[in-house]
């Protein structure tokens, strides 16, 4: 550990900042702000300067943009907010896909502008702002290797067209930026134009593909200082109402409550929700889980989606944790008692987010949020009786980051994540991880890695575990490597907060690429990559298994996308499978490919096939995949798109049961079945409908009766087992539907009537096919809600003029 710990200063000492040339423009301070109506006929834009001179991007680098096709830019400023005017030429308007969609849905098929403004200048982090050719806005935030979406901020920006092409008008008020308080900003912007009928992406500073990432490239901006902004405080104050029905039940439920920003400087922001409500979420996709790790699904809940990439750091921060399932139990029941309510989450009380950024490129971030007490309702059926089981204390969850940011492409970060739970029958964990990722001037190679320390206190003492992660990688050129080694001992456990499945491996990875960065006659891009993983146990120190993946992509000039893969396993020991500590099973070497294709979603009619197979060597398993999905734009205002994903794994060998002695594993037929549509009709860039359809069908078969004990060297030995008490014959279907109608009324403010089915159904029939299982589905009851929510945007300035006139 030393000696690594030499290397990575010696490191660090060696590598200095990435040169290139940087355009510049200068922003104009005004007194009498424009009217954002995208007309850019005021007159402070006829006399400031223009950006021009715009390069090729995409597909490649190479080749003049048409003066036809010539793109401006003008910055102005003010105390309030940066405006920015946007003249994107174009000698057949009448072609420019327009596709209508709405908040942050900006890659359809219409041309698309957008702003990378970096106000510390760092080369690595950027907030972008984007509208299309048919009026969509949309904002993101871009870290060191990851761009987030979910990061909303309200600004104004709308386009007009005319017979020469089409213009964009932004206004970005301040309270949607973190900068220094400095007296003159060092800021830095680099501006995108995609023009989907051509084919091409344009960028005023020219972003040499090959080497490094697009945000070392941006160009400076000049003149802005003595900004003088006003007090950064906004709320989102929100109030919904739902109505729900199952099985003859009606029940109603209202809610308000409050998210606030407020901004503690320039360049720190405080973020808070009081009494927060995510019944509007969108569902998760559930599906047949038969593995041995617990079923996850990603964040869908706003308050922890934006902003949060400082808390990313280190993937130690799991933010579903938060509010997820009870972590205790209700203990031993009486034989006449039975439970009655048993909640499957846990009410947050509140949350608040500060993080900002110092002028001297320092990220702080605090997170901290707490839960209620969660009990569960059990009844004596001969008594009457009732009494409440505390299954969730009083819990607060915290995590605090510094992230150094340095040289414009490297940085080093300390993560923590606490997580205490009221009285001492509960479990507590702390984990702790130092993360790095470093490249040198050239942009040449780059090394990255974390180490994780986790602490968990069970009333029992604590126990303390470790991971650590090493990579380097070659960024530069058409061929690139990567080398890594990965380790984890037997007692990490970052799962109070974090997330990760296995521990107790030693793995090592190798991998290769070669790819085109210039378009060629036939291909706009292709890329064929190779790697190989050694996997190993930490304590024992066996092999587990060696793996290998060859991958290939291709784009033609068409916009026809294809490619495939090869893949395949040597004998696998699976310590996981068991469910039992020290047990494995061996599954035999396997060999598996994959095809695909993906024609031009720029005409009306498009597809997406993909078909896969896999096959093992000494056994009979077989496996099978097909996905399958077409999308129809009847106009620019309607998209039509369905899904069809099937799965068949023949003759898999799982884990079934296990006692005090023997672990039970049987040969099953695993048959998937997932159809989902996706519509949108857009009114406006501010008002759509939206249905969203999801029915998952899944059955694992054990009808051929073939059940073994699992042996002490993984082999499986024949054996008898009795279902009757615990039959794991399984047929699962799920449907879900959202009908929605959104309307952005205002700028951040917007209203939301949902429509929610849900029907679900298990049970043991699992050799029925998937009509049959639809018509038991049906049979079950429905639970349908009617839900309203209305969000408002207030900004305080605003409020505190009104007050002032009125005064």
């Amino acid at each position: 550990m030393p000696k690594f710990i030499f290397s990575f200063i010696l490191l660090l000492s060696c590598f200095s900042s990435f040169a290139q040339e940087k355009k510049s423009i200068e922003a104009v301070r005004i007194s009498t702000p424009p009217k954002i109506d995208g007309v850019l006929d005021d007159e402070i834009w006829k006399s400031i300067p223009a950006a021009n001179d715009f390069n090729m991007w995409q597909p490649g680098n190479e080749g003049e943009i048409s003066n036809e096709y010539q793109t401006e830019v003008k910055i102005a400023y003010d105390n309030t907010a940066v405006y920015i005017a946007a003249y994107m030429f174009d000698p057949n308007p009448d072609d420019i896909l327009s596709q209508f969609s709405q908040r942050d849905e900006v890659f359809v098929q219409a041309d698309l502008f957008y702003i990378a403004l970096n106000t510390y200048n760092d080369g690595i982090n950027e907030t972008r702002f984007y509208v299309t050719s048919a009026g969509t806005i949309g904002d993101s935030k871009c870290s060191q290797n990851n761009e987030d979406f979910n990061y909303n901020v309200v600004f104004n920006c709308k386009i007009s067209k005319d017979t020469k092409g089409w213009y964009a008008e932004f206004k970005i008020p301040y309270n949607a930026l973190r900068f220094p308080e400095v007296e003159t900003q060092d800021w830095s912007v680099n501006f995108y134009r995609l023009l989907k009928t051509k084919n091409e992406t344009h960028t005023w500073n020219f972003i040499d593909k090959e080497v490094g990432n697009p945000k070392l490239y941006n160009g400076l901006i000049t003149g802005v200082k003595d900004i003088d902004p006003p007090i950064r405080l906004t709320f989102y104050p929100f109030a919904q109402g739902l109505v729900s029905t199952f099985d003859g039940e009606t029940s109603t439920d209202f809610k308000a409550g409050l998210d606030l920003k407020y901004g503690i400087s320039d360049s720190f922001t405080l973020d808070l929700t009081l009494i927060p409500d995510f019944g509007q979420a969108a569902f998760d996709e559930v599906r047949l889980n038969l593995g041995p790790f617990e079923q996850t699904f990603g964040e869908n809940r706003p308050f922890f989606t934006e902003g949060v990439e400082l808390f990313n750091k280190g993937d130690i921060f799991f933010s579903r944790r938060v509010g997820g399932s009870p972590t205790g139990d209700v203990g031993e029941l009486d034989e006449s008692e039975i439970i009655t309510d048993y909640p499957s989450n846990v009410n947050i009380l509140n949350a608040i987010k500060v993080s900002g950024r110092t002028k001297k490129g320092l990220g702080i971030g605090v997170f901290n949020a707490i839960t209620q007490k969660t009990y569960a309702a059990i009844e004596n059926t001969e008594t009457g009786e009732h009494r409440k089981v505390l299954i969730e204390p009083l819990t607060n969850y915290n995590v605090f980051v510094l992230d150094q940011e340095f040289n414009d492409n490297s940085s080093v970060s300390l993560i923590n994540t606490n997580v205490t739970r009221e009285g001492s029958h509960f479990r507590n964990g702390n984990v702790t991880a130092g993360v790095f990722s470093i490249a040198d001037k050239e942009n040449t190679l780059r090394t990255s890695g974390r180490a994780i320390l986790s602490n968990i206190n069970e009333g029992d003492g604590i126990k303390t575990g470790f991971q650590s992660e090493l990579d380097i990688f070659r960024i530069k050129g058409n061929f690139r490597y990567r080398i890594g080694h990965d380790f984890a001992n037997t007692t990490l456990d970052i799962n109070d907060l974090g997330l990760n499945f296995r521990n107790n491996f030693n793995n090592f990875v190798v991998g290769a690429s070669y790819e085109i960065f210039e378009p060629t006659k036939t291909f706009d891009k292709y890329r064929i990559d190779f790697t190989i993983r050694h996997r190993r146990l930490y304590k024992p120190s066996v092999q587990t298994s060696n793996f290998y993946n060859l991958n290939a992509f291709f784009i033609t000039s068409k916009r026809l996308a294809f490619g495939g893969g090869l893949n395949g396993s040597s004998e696998r020991d699976d310590y996981f499978e068991p469910r039992v500590e020290g047990s494995f099973v061996t599954y035999s070497p396997n060999i598996g490919t994959h095809i695909w294709v993906s024609t031009d979603y720029r005409k009306k009619f498009a597809i997406d096939l993909n078909v896969g197979y896999r096959g093992y060597f000494d056994d009979p398993q077989v496996n099978y995949s097909f996905g399958f999905e077409p999308r129809y734009r009847f106009s620019e205002h309607f998209l039509v798109i369905w899904d069809t994903n099937g799965f068949l794994s023949k003759n898999n060998n799982g884990y079934v049961s296990n006692n005090d002695t023997q672990i039970f594993f049987g040969q099953r037929n695993i048959k998937n079945l997932e159809n989902s549509l996706t519509a949108s009709y857009n009114f406006d860039p501010y008002k759509a409908i939206d249905l969203r359809f999801r029915n998952f069908w899944g059955t694992a078969d054990y009808s051929n009766n073939k059940f073994f004990t699992l042996n002490e060297d993984g082999s499986l030995t024949d054996t008898n087992y009795d279902t009757s008490e615990n039959d794991p014959n399984t047929n699962f279907n799920i449907w879900n539907i959202d009908l929605s109608f959104r309307w952005r009324f205002a700028p951040g403010s917007e209203a939301t009537l949902l429509y929610r089915n849900q029907i679900f159904n298990q049970d043991e029939l699992s050799s029925i096919d998937y009509g049959e299982s639809l018509e038991n589905l049906f049979k079950q009851p429905a639970q349908h809600i009617v839900s309203l929510r209305i969000t408002y945007f207030l900004d305080y300035n605003n409020i505190n003029n009104v007050f002032n006139k009125n005064s």
